[in-house]
């Protein structure tokens, strides 16, 4: 029975394909018609203020995957309370103040109206002069302010084993500059997720899990809400 329905879709299709080469040749070939691109639109402009993070490798995210570093979080917390700022992330891991002084200029061109100033960290760790970290704060806070912008200063501390002088001469960096600007000052970035089982920080124990940065996040929120008005 295989037999005859084989020749027999072998015939029809055999039968299609002469059929197909009977037809005149002005039937058989079609010229291609231009189908017209449909329309581009134009990018919808973003008029939101800007809320710049200018920071190191904690505001990067390091070591998690895109779209969950704290400013990432904390873009997230605005949309749902129907906040209408933008958060642009200039973190860049292994930065330092002076690095962040090179790159000012960039910064303060994208107009921001609040700026979480995240740097020093890297100095610290590397044991640079205290007087040169506090210069290049200082720096950026003047070049920040100049452009328009309310600077939110991120403070950090340090190891014990960098020892004691310097670890506190180290802190004393942020709170005299914020008392010297009249800035909005959160003393210790971390402070909500250092915890005795460390539980909220990656293996290094210093950068953040995706579920610390949503808590560091929400340390960053309660210090800009005021500002947001």
């Amino acid at each position: 029975m295989l037999v005859p329905v084989k020749r027999f879709f072998v015939a029809a299709i055999f039968s299609a394909l002469c059929a197909c080469s009977s037809q005149p040749t002005d039937q058989r070939e079609t010229k291609p018609v231009a189908v017209p691109a449909p329309p581009v639109s134009p990018p919808v402009a973003d008029h939101r203020k800007v809320l710049l993070v200018f920071g190191d490798s904690l505001s990067a995210g390091y070591g998690l995957r895109p779209g969950e570093s704290f400013p990432d979080d904390l873009q997230k917390k605005l949309d749902a309370e129907g906040l209408p700022w933008r958060v642009v992330n200039l973190g860049i891991s292994g930065d330092t103040t002076e690095g962040g002084v090179a790159r000012i200029d960039s910064a303060t061109s994208l107009k921001p109206a609040i700026v979480i100033l995240e740097l020093g960290g890297n100095d610290g760790l590397l044991g640079f002069p205290l007087k040169s970290t506090r210069q290049n704060l200082d720096a950026m806070i003047v070049a920040f302010k100049g452009a328009g912008a309310r600077v939110v200063l991120a403070g950090m501390t340090l190891p014990p084993n960098m020892g004691q002088d310097y670890v506190r001469g180290f802190e004393q960096i942020y709170k005299d500059l914020a008392a010297k600007y009249k800035l909005t000052l959160i003393p210790f970035l971390l402070s909500d997720i250092v915890t005795p089982d460390l539980r909220y920080l990656q293996r290094d124990g210093i950068h953040p899990t995706a579920e610390g940065a949503e808590i560091v996040s929400g340390t960053v929120l309660r210090a800009v809400k005021p500002l947001l008005k």
